[in-house]
């Protein structure tokens, strides 16, 4: 298979550990070995290391966790995976079991089973049906990598579909347009994949017919992002949509209606979808039409077919205020949903199209946390499953239908960990340009200021991702249990005050989201629930930079760093893997003046010998096909060089998660919390 990727010639006396990067060379991976030798040997050593092993291996192959499903033909289908099923298995039930303590499943496919025939490494990467069909297309991934093989599998009969559609593995995607021809977008070979990884051009393909002969919808542009096309299967309204990411926050959306493609009128930036016969946009700057200035971050619709012929009438579906944006949109049958977000806690808004005016009213939820909303089948039914969460209380499941409050409790999680001496603040910090940043703080009831407890400060702060209040049995039992303080940082950067928030950190202005995290942890100091001694920062992917940054401005804030599958050589990013990806989030280090933006803060470049840091575990995965294991290899190989003190870990699968199953996670967990107790505890 052809795999398209950015290369750079190396430049071996600026940077000599370049050799790292080559994932799966023999000499990189005899040093991860050495590595996680050391790494292992002291973590699993400490006192606390086998009975938090132990603990964690249990929460996560526990049958008393909640069965998340999706519904198709009737059925309710699970992906499971316990100690007997370790890669899991797809399994099914009926609602009507579904009620039940303990439902009657039905094994659809044994993964475990599975890769021992075929001598695979497999990983269950999902699943998509055809409409009212028993046919799907299974995507499964070597090791938990993005890149998936594509195969046809029928329900029914349990089998996958003799010369079936099948693609070997490449970050493939795809959507069926009828039971015997799909939407294409995968690597069709040199030339046919983006500078970031992604496919570039989109086929229609039909049963029986050579990959090769498929027919070209659309091609994107090569230093594009990524494109896709679906279809809407409601009936009346079956729109072929192809979209083309530009960039990660830059689109352009088509109606396909035979050979003609229509490009839909809207802001690049702003995200568009329809619903039935409405079209609704997202939009993430201000956008005035007709002499009417809608606000950014605001959700609008109007009539998608007369939209398409000119006309402009919109309605203002929510409007943001200074505490509260968008946190999701899920449609039903006859319904929207709207997930609001003010001031970091959730609340549903309920809205109907009839005889073309928008009725709104307030869905009569829980007041508190997190509440997460998802439609069950967006054509056919106004049922929707409601999730209600915070950091104290277990995770409950209802199943609610549109037009009431009514709702049926469907499973809740036990109480894995004793929350009854803990409780929650919420609290602001004042970062370095006097920004108000929330914060959450979870410690116990008797946590007196001056205290100083061991506390773990958890950050994101990109990509406009919302960190909300949560239920985690392993941070609970592992941590809280122990007497530590939990403490999630709402910063800029991610979306928890809509696009604002975000992109108040974008490119030149990242080092904001560094400060604001770096203000949490002064305000909690200064309100005496921690002490540099005893907090420690932990953050992965995105916020793996952000611990890496924060560590290198302000070491003597913290005692201990967890940077999981991170992204540290800033001046290479975009050189491996998606990298090129998210040149919209941090702009483009072979531009000078970006690049003088990006050296600031770049955590590879800003780590120094003769400086005191916090103690580092470094925490990634081979198979991580998303951030290149290339920045946590030679982060911690250039630490070391320097005499730091830091401790390194690669999961040899595991994907961008950083494990591939339960046993696998329950490990990088274990290490990483006796690393933590035994810096700080």
């Amino acid at each position: 298979m052809h795999v398209e990727q950015n290369t750079a010639t190396p430049d071996t006396d600026a940077d000599p550990h370049l050799w790292l990067e080559e994932v799966a060379g023999e000499a990189p991976l005899a040093w991860v070995q050495r590595q996680n030798a050391v790494a292992a040997s002291e973590l699993e050593g400490t006192p606390p290391f086998a009975a938090l092993h132990a603990r964690i291996k249990t929460i996560l192959n526990s049958q008393d966790r909640i069965p998340y499903v999706s519904l198709h033909g009737g059925y309710y289908y699970n992906f499971w995976r316990d100690a007997a099923h370790v890669r899991g298995i797809w399994r099914r039930t009926t609602p009507e079991q579904f009620l039940l303590a303990e439902p009657a499943w039905d094994t659809v496919l044994d993964l475990d089973q599975l890769a021992d025939v075929e001598g695979e490494n497999w990983v269950w990467a999902g699943a998509n049906f055809l409409h009212h069909d028993t046919r799907c297309l299974l995507e499964l991934s070597r090791g938990g990598g993005d890149a998936a093989v594509l195969r046809e599998f029928d329900v029914a009969s349990r089998a996958f579909v003799a010369d079936g559609f099948a693609l070997p593995e490449a970050k493939t995607r795809s959507a069926w347009i009828d039971r015997d021809t799909l939407f294409v977008a995968t690597d069709f070979g040199p030339g046919s994949m983006t500078s970031s990884g992604y496919p570039r051009i989109i086929k229609e393909w039909r049963r029986g017919t050579p990959l090769e002969q498929a027919l070209t919808v659309f091609e994107g542009a090569p230093d594009d992002l990524a494109v896709g096309a679906a279809k809407d299967f409601t009936p009346g309204y079956e729109f072929q949509l192809i979209w083309r990411s530009i960039s990660f926050y830059t689109n352009e959306l088509y109606l396909r209606d035979g050979a003609a493609l229509t490009k839909v009128d809207k802001p690049d930036d702003a995200t568009a979808y329809t619903v039935r016969d409405q079209l609704i946009i997202e939009l993430r700057s201000e956008w005035t039409v007709n002499g009417t200035a809608y606000p950014q971050g605001a959700l609008l619709a109007a009539d998608f077919r007369r939209y398409m012929q000119g006309e402009r009438e919109l309605a203002v579906l929510f409007t943001p205020s200074p505490t509260s944006s968008l946190d999701g949109v899920s449609a039903t049958r006859s319904a929207l949903l709207l997930n609001e977000l003010d001031n970091v806690k959730n609340r549903i808004t309920e809205l109907r199209h009839v005889d073309g005016a928008w009725q709104r009213r307030s869905v009569a939820a829980p007041a508190f946390g997190t509440l997460d909303v998802s439609a069950l089948d967006s054509i056919d039914s106004d049922q929707y499953f409601l999730s209600v969460t915070d950091f104290l209380t277990p995770t409950t499941l209802y199943l609610a239908q549109a037009g009431s409050d009514e709702r049926v409790r469907l499973k809740s999680l036990p109480a894995f960990f004793d929350a009854g001496p803990c409780r929650v603040q919420q609290f602001q910090a004042s970062s370095a340009d006097g920004t108000a940043v929330p914060y959450f703080v979870v410690s116990g009831k008797d946590a007196a200021p001056g205290a100083e407890r061991p506390a773990l400060l958890y950050g994101y702060g990109g990509f406009e991702v919302s960190l909300k209040p949560f239920y985690s049995a392993v941070t609970g039992s592992a941590w809280l249990e122990q007497g530590g303080v939990y403490v999630l940082a709402n910063i800029r950067g991610g979306g928890e005050f809509g696009p604002r928030w975000h992109q108040a950190a974008l490119k030149e202005h990242r080092q904001r989201a560094f400060d604001d995290f770096i203000a949490v942890a002064e305000d909690l100091i200064a309100r005496g629930l921690s002490s540099p001694r005893r907090l420690g920062i932990m953050g992965g992917s995105n916020g793996g930079l952000l611990v890496g940054a924060v560590m290198a401005q302000r070491p003597e804030l913290f005692n201990a760093v967890v940077c999981q599958v991170p992204l540290l050589d800033m001046k290479r990013y975009h050189q491996l893997l998606a990298g090129a990806s998210w040149m919209g989030e941090y702009g483009d280090p072979d531009d000078p003046a970006q690049w003088a933006a990006i050296a600031r803060y770049s955590p590879y470049q800003n780590v120094h010998a003769g400086k005191r840091y916090p103690r580092v575990l470094f925490t990634t995965s081979t198979r991580d096909d998303r951030v290149h294991p290339g920045h946590a290899r030679k982060m911690a190989a250039r630490m070391q060089d320097q005499g730091h003190d830091v401790l390194y870990w690669e999961n040899t699968e595991g994907g961008h998660a950083g494990a591939a199953n339960n046993d696998q996670q329950a490990m990088m967990w274990a290490l990483t919390y006796a690393f933590l107790l035994k810096q700080l505890g």
